[in-house]
């Protein structure tokens, strides 16, 4: 019998399941007072209604057309204070959009930047006016990038052009301080360093370090990597480092996968014939042309962990949590210290993971946990239709991961995990993307931004043709009072379906109140503030409902549960990522990344943030405040 039903009768048992037993007591009450409400039943209803008039969420939500600048509601400002192109290092030449340079690139804040994360400093403090800002730069558009000037030969880049986008990606660690309600750059500080795809050498650790599969030409040991591309979200560890998520990485390599001894890897990863944007990389370097270098791109699609308060510290691509195309990597401690890592893989019918720790985490000891992430189990997840999730450890020997399948070792499996998922029987999804864990209830929220190839539903991914995206709810079990995120069960359910409630083929479903601005579409990453209200960026709502994409606020519990708010709309061409709170709540960091894509660098169709003539959109980082210092939000 087909699990596949329509999406009323899902919810219509959603709703049974969860409130059955907490309406069953309020509808045996009716019965038996006939209808009428008793007094304390009138008192209760007077306190839902305060409740509901006092929701936390204050802020008065934005109205905005898409057009080529940012918005933010009344009583919030905003500072656009590192800009791609602007020098991170004392004797970096200021950006020169007609005369960029590889060498200057590699000291200059790097482009389409998309996750970051925020680091007190000193280590250890909760300060919210000093501290190391890490944000990762996804790709390069060279339309976008490049003049025309210099981008101007039909036999292709160049090798010094490849080289510029080379240097555009990876990760930039920053000192940044306030003063008063203003951000800045402090270029002198030793902490301040470019993480580039051209010069960053990068360590492999864990069961694939080594491995046959990841020896080149260049790196017989398979333990050295040249970079990191297409580094998407991230996360933070409990220990002061970053995790940044090496994502499309298939976009880069040029040549055929047939023939080569990877082919039947390749093809699952999507590996070969580079895109238009990076197409001339292999004509300049072998390692990104397959035919040449099969292992090459196995050295990429990993968890890369930085440590930026030790400048000298090698990044890390920590091969346990599995090879796929990360869109973010979360952290959560367990309640017996272990440390647990969610991720998705960002792309259509592709699968959650979630890593747990073979060790736990020593609060009084940082250097005991470098070296966490490269030892446990990795597991991906299975729904069913009824609300459970089982998670299915990715262990090789264990169950269909043999030699019989093609896995010869532990290595294989986690270089091949979308194959190895595949065998387990893991649930395909919408495109999973963020994955956030509150703060307050433990409970993990996985967005999915969309999916319109979707034909065959399952309760977990309940609208075919999904063009807006929807977040799922995660509930572990308890033990000892906290929440077990090792538990192989949890439940599961819808907490959002995106998409306009006032359009009823869109078949939306948020909390009750959800205004004509408020609601959203093509959900991505995601944040909890330190009150445990969910922030969700949006990326394709333009192609989807001719909405700029933002960022939007929610309680994830009570009254105004799923209830979402529109915060902040981006210029044009833009999507929001990474969205990121001091420790004290008082700024929030956005991210704001292809602004003016879909036109090219001499004809944009914004000029943010600089509006000036002849300078190009500029992928940016936002600092907002809201007027008094007061934390953002309400």
């Amino acid at each position: 019998m087909s699990e596949n039903r329509p999406l009323d009768s899902i919810l219509e048992e959603r709703i049974s399941r969860r409130d059955i037993l907490k309406l069953g007591s309020a509808a045996s009450a009716s019965v038996i007072l006939g209808g009428a409400l008793s007094a304390e039943a009138s008192e209760n209803q007077t306190q839902e209604k305060t409740a509901i008039e006092g929701k936390s969420l204050s802020f008065k939500e934005i109205d905005t057309e898409i057009d080529k600048t940012i918005h933010v509601p009344e009583g919030y400002k905003t500072q656009v204070f590192l800009r791609w192109g602007d020098p991170i290092h004392v004797g970096v030449p200021e950006f020169s959009p007609l005369a960029q340079t590889s060498v200057a690139q590699e000291g200059q804040f790097g482009f389409n930047n998309d996750y970051v994360g925020f680091f007190p400093l000193p280590y250890g403090s909760e300060s919210s006016s000093r501290g190391l800002l890490c944000v990762n730069h996804e790709y390069t558009i060279h339309d976008m990038l490049l003049s025309k000037t210099q981008n101007n030969s039909k036999a292709g880049l160049s090798k010094d052009l490849v080289d510029i986008e080379l240097s555009a990606h990876g990760h930039s660690v920053v000192e940044v301080r306030r003063e008063g309600s203003q951000w800045h750059l402090v270029k002198e500080s030793r902490y301040n360093r470019r993480i580039s795809a051209l010069s960053a050498q990068c360590l492999i650790s864990g069961p694939a370090a080594g491995d046959d599969r990841l020896k080149t030409s260049a790196d017989p040991s398979g333990r050295l990597v040249i970079g990191t591309l297409n580094n998407c979200a991230g996360g933070t560890t409990p220990w002061g480092t970053v995790l940044t998520a090496e994502e499309n990485i298939h976009i880069y390599f040029g040549g055929r996968p047939q023939g080569t001894k990877e082919e039947q890897n390749h093809r699952r990863f999507g590996v070969g014939g580079a895109n238009d944007d990076h197409k001339d990389w292999a004509r300049h370097y072998d390692r990104f042309n397959i035919e040449k270098e099969p292992h090459e791109p196995n050295r990429f699609g990993w968890i890369v962990e930085i440590d930026p308060y030790n400048p000298n510290a090698k990044p890390v691509k920590r091969t346990a949590m599995g090879r796929v195309k990360h869109e973010g990597a979360v952290t959560t401690l367990n309640y017996d210290n272990r440390v647990v890592v969610y991720t998705g893989d960002d792309q259509i019918h592709e699968y959650i993971y979630k890593f747990v720790s073979q060790d736990k985490y020593n609060p009084d000891d940082r250097l005991a946990n470098i070296g966490l992430l490269d030892h446990g189990t990795l597991y991906v997840a299975r729904f069913d239709s009824v609300g459970g999730l089982q998670w299915r450890p990715l262990i090789y020997g264990e169950g269909p991961l043999t030699k019989k399948n093609g896995f010869s070792s532990q290595a294989d499996v986690l270089i091949e995990t979308r194959r190895a998922a595949d065998l387990l029987g893991a649930t395909p999804m919408d495109r999973p993307e963020d994955i956030e864990v509150s703060p307050l209830t433990g409970k993990v929220y996985s967005i999915l931004t969309k999916n319109s190839s979707r034909k065959f539903i399952h309760p977990s991914n309940p609208r075919p043709n999904n063009r807006h995206g929807h977040v799922l709810e995660f509930t572990p079990p308890t033990k000892d009072g906290k929440p077990d995120h090792s538990a192989t069960e949890f439940a599961w359910e819808i907490f959002l379906l995106a998409g306009n409630p006032y359009v009823p083929r869109h078949r939306a479903q948020y909390g009750e109140g959800v205004s004509e601005q408020g609601w959203l579409s093509c959900p991505d990453n995601g944040v909890f503030d330190n009150k445990g209200r969910l922030w969700l960026t949006t990326d394709g709502a333009p192609a989807a409902v001719g909405k700029a994409d933002g960022l939007y606020a929610c309680e994830t519990d009570g009254p105004h549960r799923a209830v979402t708010k529109r915060f902040f709309a981006a210029p044009r061409g833009a999507e929001v990522c990474g969205p990121c709170f001091t420790p004290d709540g008082t700024t929030l960091f956005v991210a704001v990344q292809h602004p003016g894509s879909g036109s090219t660098f001499d004809r944009p169709s914004t000029r943010w943030p600089d509006f000036q003539e002849g300078m190009p959109p500029r992928p940016s980082i936002v600092a907002i405040t809201r007027e008094g210092g007061k934390a953002i939000g309400g």
